[in-house]
This record gives C-alpha cells, structure tokens and sequence, in this order.
C-alpha cells in the first residue's frame, strides 16, 4: 500500500493516471468524515452529563446541523487555493475537527468545568463544521477529475461520507466497548490522523478518458459489498450477543474492505493509464477508434430525428440554460459546443439571482431538514417507543447503510436516465421528497417496527438528495465557482433542521414529557413527524417546478451524452 502511494506521490506530474490515487484518498477520507452522523451514540452522554433538557440537547444538535453544512468558508477557501491544492482544505479540516471533539471529551470527562452551553455549542460546531472541508476538498476535486462521470464520483464520495457513520461505530462498538466519552476522542484523534496523512494525495489531474467508467464501476461495486457487509454485521449484533473475539475478527475483515480493496481498484487503473498510450494501442483498437466517428454520425443522425420528431427541441422552450462547466463538458471532453450559445460559469451572486438557485434550497429545507430531524432524534424516539439501546444503536447504524444506499444509489440511476433516456436529475429529487414524505407518516403512525421501516424510507431518500443536489448545482452553475455554490445551497439543511428539530420535535416533546424530562409513547413524536411529512411533499413540489423548468436543459444534455458516447 505505502509503496504504491510512494510511487505515484514521487511524480508529481504522472499525468492523468494520479486521479485514480486522488480518488482513493478520497475515499479513505470520507470513511471517517461523517462523525456528525454518529451524534446519536454520544448525545446522551453530553445530555446526562451536562444535565441537559431535551430542547437544550436539540439546540446543540442544531449547530451541529450548521456547522456540518454551512461550507461556504471551505468553498471560498478551496477557490482561494486552487488550482491543485486540495490539501489546504482538508488540513483546515483536520485541526477542526480535533479541537472540536477534544474539547466536548474534555468536557463530558470532567478535565475541565462544565462549559455554558453557548460554548459548548461553538465546541459541537467547530467539530461539525470540519465536514464541510473534507467534502468540498473531496467531492469537488472528484468533479474535477471526471467531469464526464459526475454524478457516480459525487454518488461514490457522498456514499462514502454516509458509510463513515456505520464504520466508525463499528470501531466504538469493538476498541471502545460502548464507552461513549471515549468515542468523542477516537473521533477527535482519527479525523486528525487520517487526513493529515493522505492530504497530499488528493490533487487535481483531469482527463477525458473514455473507459473510466469501469473502473468506476468496480469502486461502486466495492461500496456495495461494503455496504451489504456492514448490514449484516448490524444485524447479527442485534439479534445475538457476539463475543468479543467475533466482533474483533469482522471489524479486520471491515477494514480490509475498506483499504485493500479500493487499492487495487486504484493500482489498475493507474497502470491501465500509464500503458494506454497511442504507439501501444494494437491495431484493433485503431480500427475502433476509426469506427468512431461513424458511430458518432449515426447517434447524431438518430438524434435529428428526435429533433424532427419535436422530442429535442431546447430552442422551442420557456427556459434557455446557455452555460456548461468549464472542465471538460458534461458528457462530452471537447469544449467546442455546437448548437447553443454558451456563456461564463456563474458565480454564487449570480446564481443566487437565479430562481432555479432558491427552488434548489427550499427543496433542499424540507428533505435534508427533515431528514436531519429525524436521525438527531432517534435516541430519544426509540426510547419513548420502548426500544433498548442495542435497537437504538441498530437503528442509528442502519440509518449509515440507508443513507448510503440513497446517495451512491441516486449519482449512479441519474446518470444512467439521464444519459440513456434524457430524464432531468430533478425529477429523481421529486420523487425521493415524495417518498421520504411516506417515511415520515409511518413513523408518525408509532406502530410495531414502523421505525425500522420509516427510517428506512427517510435514511434513502435523504442520502439521496445530498447526491442529486451537487450534481445537478454543478450542471446548471458549472464547476468554476462549485464549491461555494453547493455548501451555500447545503444551509438549507440546518435551516430546516432548526425549524423542524428545534422548534417542532423538541418543542412537542418538551410540552409532552413529564417532569422528569422524558416522555414514553407514540404520542411523544406523532404530531412532529405528521408536520415534517407535510412540508416534506411541499419540498417536491418545489423540486418539481425545477424539473419543468430545466426540461430543455437536461434534453440537450442527454443529447450530448448519445453523441459522445
């Protein structure tokens, strides 16, 4: 592994074949980024701790939601620091992280006076708001890197980041043994460690190759197997009582996944690269390459008749878009566009004037806020529905799983539609918000297992939209200015998250709760999640008026994607 980094790190001019490391690096980063997402393992710890009132613990959590989705300052440095130093980002990052969370250990240990609350919360925000650094480092130099996959980068990094929640309670649950204030160190110390160590990885080396998308594949496949691995894992914890011996045994098999795996992925690729060089290519390819253009002129002959047919026809529309990014199109490496006029990458002012912008963000306030309600507060809703806390752990593990699976599966099932049947990325944000809407009357409803399948639902369709939401910002702004873009659409999250988990779930159940500060029964949570359902389907009205509107858009984009194939 150390040899194969080594190598690579010694030519810093390798030429496209140093993406693939970047895109490893990457992925190892955000297998530990999403410590935010593990809050429900030690917010009781910080509750009973610090005596807090469940409105006070939502409060605290709220800054979390900020400081994990407010990027704008990781974006403004990442455009500060470009071109190729994705590493000033991610060490900002780092020493973020670890003041945060060693502060919060210090505190909940007793090393140091019981802070105010308001410090406390800057303790949980500064931790949070490292996220933001690992993620826009990450994912926008993955967009940089594969401008012609990226809806399957961003899926792979975001799925990646909401993998990390499972993985690292994985490694509470066997080093730490359920011991919640130590957990807030381990997070402190690995979210240092591991980024500082691989930051000089992660660069910037674009290519329009062609065959990327299977190696691409094969990463995918590894984060499934992952995925399905950690759910199994989930499962048989919370169905027997596995000695400490077995859950020593699957946390090495778990890490091995995680690194021997994407290692090899990346070895190939690197070296399918460095080989692919045009005296090397044997004759057969030439012929293919050859043949290329044909298949161009019968694509592009195939597309007139869509066009005659009146199924293409963008100029014809109510809404014109005229820009495409910078980096190597969306779907096509030539930057030479025929058939629109384009213009300039929009800046965050620019797009910000734009309704296409705050229809992005309401939609974004309802199912990232919801979403976020939901996953702070599932301590408190499994315990009021007479959950015991290894369910409650299961549950809060499983929302990793579910959170991956929609946003892996959302970047990979856009980009196929999109590019085999024209069907706009918004459409897919209308129909997880309608989906996650059902999440939350099921759970409201309070019925035997309606959380399991509730939290499914939600966990899918809010993963998804932190999949669907960059993708699609980067197509209709560009990628010059991406970076601030889509962290300035993500304060949507905590903005609903405050409204819905603070002024409507910790509110309700502080009026519903005893004096003792709890409260037991479906009551507890049955008018919140009704009222967060209900905002969620206006979400996906919202992101319908986008679909409509960006129609003509997405046609000619899916026409560039058959021509360029």
């Amino acid at each position: 592994m150390g040899s194969f980094l080594q190598q690579q790190s010694g030519s810093r001019s390798g030429g496209s074949q140093w993406r693939w490391v970047a895109l490893l690096g990457s992925i190892w980063i955000q297998c530990t980024s999403g410590s935010s997402y593990a809050f429900g393992i030690y917010s009781p710890a910080l509750k009973w701790s610090q005596g807090y009132d469940q409105s006070t613990l939502d409060t605290i959590s709220f800054f979390k939601d900020v400081g994990a989705n407010v990027g704008v300052l990781s974006g403004l440095l990442y455009s500060a620091s470009a071109p190729g130093r994705p590493w000033v980002v991610l060490l900002a990052g780092a020493i973020q992280s670890f003041l945060g969370y060693f502060m919060m250990w210090a505190a909940v240990a007793g090393l140091v006076p019981r802070p105010p609350v308001p410090l406390m919360c800057s303790y949980m925000f500064l931790a949070a708001h490292a996220q933001t650094f690992f993620n826009t480092a990450n994912v926008v130099a993955a967009v940089e890197n594969f401008p012609n996959s990226r809806g399957t980068v961003v899926g792979l990094m975001k799925g990646f980041l909401g993998l990390s929640g499972a993985i690292l309670i994985q490694l509470y649950q066997t080093m730490l043994k359920g011991k919640s204030n130590s957990f807030l160190l381990m997070l402190a110390i690995l979210t240092l460690v591991i980024p500082i160590s691989l930051m000089s990885f992660v660069r910037i080396s674009p290519s329009s190759n062609g065959d990327d998308k299977e190696h691409l594949n094969k990463f995918s496949v590894v984060a499934l197997a992952l995925a399905g691995y950690l759910m199994i894992i989930i499962i048989l914890q919370n169905l027997f009582s596995l000695v400490w011996s077995v859950r020593v045994i699957s946390l090495a098999v778990l890490l091995m996944v995680v690194l021997i795996s994407p290692l090899e992925i990346a070895r190939r690729a690197v070296m399918r690269d460095c080989c692919s060089t045009p005296q090397e290519l044997p004759d057969e390819a030439v012929h293919l390459l050859g043949d290329a253009e044909t298949r161009n002129s019968m694509k592009r002959g195939h597309i007139d008749e869509r066009l005659a047919d009146g199924k293409l026809n963008p100029k014809h529309d109510s809404v014109r878009y005229q820009r495409i990014s910078s980096v190597g199109g969306l779907c096509s490496s030539s930057h030479e566009k025929k058939g629109l006029s384009w213009g300039e990458n929009l800046n965050l002012l620019e797009a910000m004037q734009t309704l296409d912008f705050w229809l992005i963000f309401l939609a974004m306030s309802s199912g990232m806020g919801s979403g976020l309600a939901t996953v702070n507060n599932m301590s408190q809703i499994g315990e009021s529905l007479g959950y015991g806390s290894i369910e409650i752990h299961t549950l809060i593990s499983l929302w990793s799983i579910w959170n991956f699976l929609g946003r892996f599966g959302a970047g990979y099932v856009s980009d196929y539609f999109l590019r085999s049947r024209g069907y706009g990325r918004p459409i897919f944000m209308v129909i997880t918000l309608a989906a996650m809407s059902v999440g939350h009357g099921v759970i409201s409803s309070g019925l035997p297992g309606a959380l399991y399948a509730g939290s499914i639902l939600v966990g899918v369709c809010y993963g998804a939209q932190w999949s669907l939401m960059p993708t699609i910002a980067s197509e209709i702004f560009g990628v010059r200015h991406f970076g601030t873009i889509f962290n300035t659409i993500a304060i949507a999250s905590p903005v609903g998250s405050f409204f819905l988990s603070v002024k409507v779930v910790g509110f309700i159940y502080d009026l519903e709760a005893s004096s003792s500060k709890t409260c037991s029964g479906a009551h507890c949570f049955m008018l919140s999640f009704f009222i967060m359902a209900s905002v969620t389907l206006i979400g996906s009205v919202f992101a319908l008026t986008l679909f409509f509107r960006t129609r003509s858009f997405y046609r000619y984009v899916s026409q560039e994607c058959l021509m360029n194939e």
